[in-house]
């Protein structure tokens, strides 16, 4: 069961939305999970749903920074601007795998999201009490895991085949979760579709830099910073928080060339408040520096996971900082590990799903 799937139990009047968009509304959901402290007082916030979601809605507002040097008081600090300056070295003299002819480049992605929404017996109280509109008390989660993949073809104008394997819960946080976990899980199908030039039914690309995207980018750090804060306008808990979310969610596509993950590194070291979070951080058996920026105004932090030594993108999460749908402070409420791989053939069906 997906996000959508939980918000139906509520609500009638859900439009469709594709993968993307649901994982969309999930960070949103993710990000306006918040407990403030005992003796801070409680801000006032209006809710809304958001792609399937529900998120809160906040002014923001500041002045303009613009971006020092790394390791400067208007950008990483020094740890994190160093492991980040040699994972960027590393990475330009790195050499991208070359699919050929009648090849593909097989994106995998292991991950594991967490699952928030209402009980049925929380979802019918909020029907007959509140028309369906639902309050953060509503909410339980659980984690549970999927593992996807997607064959890029060398002509990446031809078909494409994306796998997404049923979701498989792993971990509870008591009654109240352990009833949503049951109630929600196993309705998930392994799933297999053919996406013609990486489009989805609705024309969304699959959420790969294209090559325009690539061309189109600023290859100075600090000319991309400004651009990626003009992109993203207010959205966010803070807008350098937003920055990195950009990066991360870019980097866990699996395509991003070498060169653009080097200069996506050195962009990520001119943003205030960047730090390293676990100097030993394994994602799916691999270990690297996890390097992140806490948002204190919504207990969330993102992550990246790098290897310094290679440049390699590890993998990237989100972590609660505070608790809040009977998840404690410290879970990883969305974490996601990437391994490229050029193949000869698209396996069949979701054989995928059965190792």
């Amino acid at each position: 069961m997906d996000d959508l799937a939980i918000l139906s139990r509520v609500r009638e009047d859900v439009p469709d939305r594709s993968p993307d968009d649901v994982i969309r509304g999930r960070a949103a959901l993710l990000r306006a999970i918040e407990a403030p402290p005992a003796h801070a007082a409680r801000p006032r916030r209006s809710w809304i749903w958001i792609g399937g979601s529900v998120a809160a809605t906040c002014g923001l507002a500041g002045a303009l920074v613009v971006a020092g040097l790394p390791g400067t008081p208007g950008s990483a600090d020094p740890a994190a601007a160093a492991v980040l300056a040699s994972a960027a070295s590393a990475a330009r003299s790195v050499t991208d795998p070359l699919v050929g002819p009648g090849q593909y480049l097989e994106v995998r992605t292991d991950a594991v999201y967490a699952a928030s929404g209402p009980t049925e017996a929380d979802a019918e109280l909020a029907r007959r009490e509140r028309d369906g509109n639902m309050t953060e008390a509503d909410a339980t989660s659980y984690l549970e895991s999927e593992v996807s993949a997607v064959w890029v073809p060398s002509d990446r104008s031809s078909e494409w085949v994306f796998v997404s394997c049923a979701r498989t819960p792993v971990q509870t946080f008591g009654p109240r979760s352990e009833t949503f976990a049951a109630e929600s899980s196993g309705f998930g199908d392994d799933v297999r579709r053919v996406l013609p030039g990486g489009r989805w039914y609705d024309g969304n690309a699959f959420g790969m830099l294209s090559e325009d995207d690539l061309s189109a980018l600023p290859r100075d750090p600090a000319q991309l910073l400004q651009e990626i804060y003009r992109q993203n306008g207010g959205a966010g808990p803070s807008r350098d928080g937003e920055a990195l979310v950009w990066i991360a969610d870019r980097l866990r596509s699996g395509t991003v060339p070498a060169g653009i993950r080097s200069l996506f590194y050195d962009t990520a070291a001119l943003i205030p408040g960047v730090s390293i979070t676990e100097a030993q951080a394994t994602l799916n058996g691999r270990t690297g520096t996890a390097i992140g920026r806490d948002e204190g105004t919504n207990g969330f932090r993102q992550d990246i996971i790098i290897d310094p030594a290679t440049g390699a993108f590890i993998g990237e999460r989100q972590v609660l900082l505070r608790p809040g749908a009977d998840m404690p402070a410290g879970t990883a409420t969305g974490s996601t590990s990437v391994t490229t791989t050029v193949v000869d053939a698209v396996p069949e069906g979701t054989s995928l799903c059965a190792g």
